[in-house]
């Protein structure tokens, strides 16, 4: 067991998890003032670093999505304004930019479409090694920007990567099962598999006067779609208690009226208590509850990001999960890593409640989730499909032999970092430099104890003054010349202290004379020899 970590109790089963990101991601910049801050997505990676985490997964920096395979769900057009537009050449399509509802909540910034299209390639490369057994559970932080429709953008939103993730799902599984606890409706997702039963969409937000306006209980799609989209409003305040009494009843009566082959489920943080944008009132483990629960399940899950304004928080909340996704909850005091100053000053891993009301009356929520349940009943089970021959698509070229380019590296040069980070450490697996001391193993003695019956040095170790190796006679107040600031070293005095030497194991005092740097005998600093078997 590690010192960062421990197992989540009645959790036996394990997954295999693959784990995407991009260093590049945090690089990108909505613009001063702008919420939406992709740092969010490096934070949340340093923490999984730290808490070591890698060990226990798979991690992926996927190939970003190409135009081509944006265009599945958005229209040609509409890709092609986002890889042509610029914050240079932004005066050029004023026309485009009010058609495509870019500009305000949605600015153009520098490298917009590389950002998208890390963000699109993350879950669709996710979700196409879930649909080939590849793993489990698949993570992509960077993604869940459910606000995006197919010909504009929306709420920080341009290209929908869950759409992208869900269609490349469908090419294998007969249905899918879309579940988001993102404060805000995921209008994009719902909107786009409105008309068809394949998909499920299933959201947990604020309603009422709220962006972006969408999610009634009363939207439940429309002809073959009909009663496959829930959604649950909720008002200003809910707890965690209050939100585990209507989300666990409505999933679980959902798989198993519907019996969905593989689930999305978008982690928004925006529900977190504190967050600048949101009015929910969840705690870190109340969040942390709906993926475990999901979890439970044992369907192939692909987790994704979303909404989460409060930096630290959506890093926290996020860390956690990718630890519940592996089977260990993380403990509270956070590691040392490059942002811990922004964890203070409490620096643990929690995000606690307010005490803000609670609006939803347990009178209401009883009457919603008995109008879903009563949706739900009238699906009259789950639907079925016809099977047919699986097209090709670009991701089948490069899921058919994603270790291409590992051939062509020469046998006696260093692995690329992409293969290291691919690698997980499997249970039990003796330790190494890197991960020493963890789960008690560390030997706490100084070198100088070991030996010694009672852990305090003996006498039968040869004591000398000053380093051994070094010619102190010559050395004593000679001068180097250096890379340091000054441009010259000066060696420093010699020590006074006595420094303690192990004996080498069956060897005799009389067969141990040590000689120097120049081979001659070692001296006690004034030049005469010590005495043989004596201390000096």
């Amino acid at each position: 067991m590690s010192e960062k970590w421990s197992p989540v109790q009645d959790d036996t089963q394990k997954k295999r998890v693959c784990y995407f990101f991009d260093s590049d991601i945090g690089g990108f910049h909505y613009g001063p003032g702008h919420p939406m801050k992709p740092t969010r997505i490096r934070m949340c990676h340093s923490l999984v670093m730290n808490y070591g985490l890698y060990k226990r997964m798979e991690i992926f920096r996927a190939k970003p999505a190409t135009k081509r395979e944006m265009t599945q769900f958005h229209s040609d057009e509409y890709i092609d304004f986002l890889s042509r537009i610029t914050p240079s050449n932004m005066g050029s399509y004023v026309k485009e930019q009010y058609k495509y509802n870019v500009g305000d909540d949605c600015p153009v910034f520098d490298g917009m479409f590389e950002y998208c299209s890390i963000s699109a390639g993350g879950s669709m490369e996710g979700a196409a090694r879930l649909s080939r057994d590849k793993c489990d559970i698949a993570i992509n932080w960077a993604g869940g920007l459910h606000h995006a429709k197919k010909n504009e953008a929306s709420g920080f939103c341009y290209v929908n990567d869950i759409v992208l993730g869900i269609l490349e799902l469908l090419r294998y599984h007969s249905r899918v099962l879309y579940i988001d606890i993102d404060v805000h409706h995921g209008d994009g997702v719902e909107e786009a598999f409105y008309t068809t039963d394949r998909v499920m969409t299933c959201s947990f937000h604020k309603y009422g006067e709220y962006f972006p306006g969408t999610g009634e209980l009363r939207d439940v799609g429309i002809g073959k779609g009909k009663h496959y989209a829930l959604n649950f409003p909720m008002r200003d305040g809910i707890t965690d208690e209050t939100y585990k009494s209507v989300f666990e009843p409505v999933i679980r009566q959902v798989m198993e009226t519907y019996d969905p082959s593989a689930v999305v489920l978008q982690c928004g943080t925006d529900s977190l208590s504190g967050d600048k944008l949101g009015c929910f009132n969840l705690s870190m483990r109340g969040h942390a509850n709906c993926v475990k629960f999901v979890k439970s399940f044992n369907k192939p899950l692909l987790m994704v990001g979303g909404g989460g304004y409060t930096m630290r928080n959506v890093s926290r909340a996020w860390a956690f999960e990718t630890g519940l996704a592996t089977g260990v909850e993380l403990t509270p005091s956070i590691p040392m890593n490059e942002y811990y100053e922004y964890f203070g000053p409490t620096y643990e891993l929690d995000v606690k409640p307010s005490n803000m009301e609670d609006m939803n009356t347990p009178r209401y929520l009883e009457r919603v989730r008995n109008l879903l349940s009563d949706n739900l009943r009238r699906q009259g089970g789950p639907p079925s499909v016809q099977m047919q021959d699986i097209p090709r698509t670009p991701m089948d070229t490069h899921m058919d032999d994603l270790n291409a380019e590992d051939d062509l590296i020469p046998p006696d040069e260093r692995r690329h970092q992409r293969l290291l980070d691919a690698r997980r450490q499997a249970d039990g697996e003796l330790s190494d430099s890197d991960d020493e001391g963890e789960g008690g193993r560390r030997d706490h003695r100084s070198h100088a104890e070991r030996g010694s019956p009672s852990g305090s040095p003996t006498g039968s170790g040869r004591k000398f003054k000053g380093v051994m190796g070094i010619n102190l006679s010559s050395a004593a107040g000679s001068a180097s010349h250096g890379a340091g600031p000054s441009g010259h070293t000066t060696v420093p005095p010699l020590m006074e202290d006595a420094m303690d030497v192990d004996p080498p194991v069956q060897e005799s005092a009389a067969a141990s004379t040590v000689e120097n740097g120049n081979g001659a005998p070692n001296t006690n600093g004034n030049g005469v020899p010590p005495e043989e078997g004596a201390t000096s």
